[in-house]
């Protein structure tokens, strides 16, 4: 058995308002293509909810009305109903949101079908170290479900990238890395030690910073930690009111953690090409925390197959490859989420 944790679909209606891959409308084709390659169970969400991925002049994907929200997760439900077997979902969260929001997707994860939060590595060029976002962190703690950390549309690191494809495959992929680097830097992952954070695209860079972070160290004793002109300063620097607690030196009676121990915490997906990426994931993270994960669709079926074969090279003991592929998933998402379940009712057979 293989369990995608990286999937994305959309309703046909939210097709005819943004331009998007036909393959995100194509819930039988997704099912049986994975099918075919091993791949039983895929979970699946929006990183932008009922947004656009593509960059679009006026369209704000961070201001779109709670009804359409409604709509996209009502359609998830009833998609990952009529196929079980197969699909979980990913209740989208903006963490920036405000209480209202926070509350829609606190009570939208407790239904069956969603087994998880997807949120953006980014919100309108801030990262999530922002003080707004501890209600969210607070709440994914207290939910016990897993949170695929997404870039989103527009990226903080693709300022002043005009080119598209650069925007897709530099700027989003590098988001996820710095995003997860400045929730360790700022002590989030103290703070909240039951989060379950899963890094897409492999974390970015994420696997290569920990060395970085680490001579940078924590925030300062009394220092807030902000990014980007928020609370903390321009660029994380000290000045500014407001902020989350700084990472004083111990949490809990305890030292806290290293930025670089502390990203050692989070888990990664496999969605990102070749070999070296692969290596230098398992390397950091260890087989243990890494998830099979493949961002298809949209992306195609190499996206599937390739972390398959690249897994087999690089973990040639069977086991630990098993754990990759299905084991850490029905480890890290506690509910709901093996292929026997037959029926969505709470209750697995």
């Amino acid at each position: 058995m293989t369990i995608d944790v990286h999937g994305h679909l959309s309703p046909p209606w939210l097709a005819e308002r943004h331009p998007m891959p036909p393959a995100l409308c194509d819930v039988e084709g997704m099912i049986e293509a994975k099918l075919a390659a091993g791949v039983r169970m895929t979970v699946v969400g929006s990183p932008v909810g009922a947004g656009a991925m593509v960059p679009a002049p006026g369209v704000d994907n961070y201001a779109q009305p709670e009804s359409d929200l409604e709509r996209l997760h009502d359609w998830l439900a009833d998609t990952v109903r009529a196929h079980s077997e197969h699909l979980r979902g990913y209740v989208y969260v903006n963490p920036l949101g405000g209480p209202d929001h926070l509350a829609r997707a606190g009570a939208r994860v407790r239904e069956p079908e969603f087994v998880g939060f997807i949120v953006n590595s980014s919100v309108r060029g801030r990262y999530l170290d922002a003080p707004e976002a501890e209600d969210f962190f607070a709440m994914a703690e207290e939910a016990a479900v897993p949170v695929l950390v997404h870039a989103p549309a527009l990226p903080a690191c693709g300022q002043g990238l005009d080119d598209l494809a650069l925007l897709e495959r530099v700027g989003r992929y590098c988001d996820v890395a710095v995003g997860l680097a400045v929730l360790a830097r700022a002590g989030v992952l103290d703070r909240h030690p039951g989060l379950r954070l899963i890094a897409a695209a492999a974390g970015g860079a994420l696997a290569m910073l920990a060395a970085r972070l680490d001579a940078v160290g924590g925030p300062p004793p009394g220092v807030t930690a902000g990014r980007n002109g928020g609370p903390g300063g321009p660029n994380g620097r000290p000045g500014g009111p407001g902020g989350p607690p700084a990472a004083t030196g111990r949490q809990g009676g305890q030292p806290a953690l290293r930025p670089g121990d502390a990203l050692r915490r989070i888990h990664a997906d496999t969605a990102s090409p070749g070999a070296e990426s692969l290596r230098a994931l398992l390397s950091f993270f260890g087989p243990e925390r890494v998830l099979y994960g493949t961002d298809s669709p949209p992306l195609g079926a190499d996206a599937v197959s390739g972390p398959l074969r690249l897994l087999a090279d690089e973990l040639p003991d069977a086991d630990v490859r098993a754990g990759v592929l299905a084991r850490n998933a029905l480890r890290l998402f506690p509910r709901r989420l093996s292929p026997s379940t037959t029926t969505l009712t709470g209750r697995t057979s």
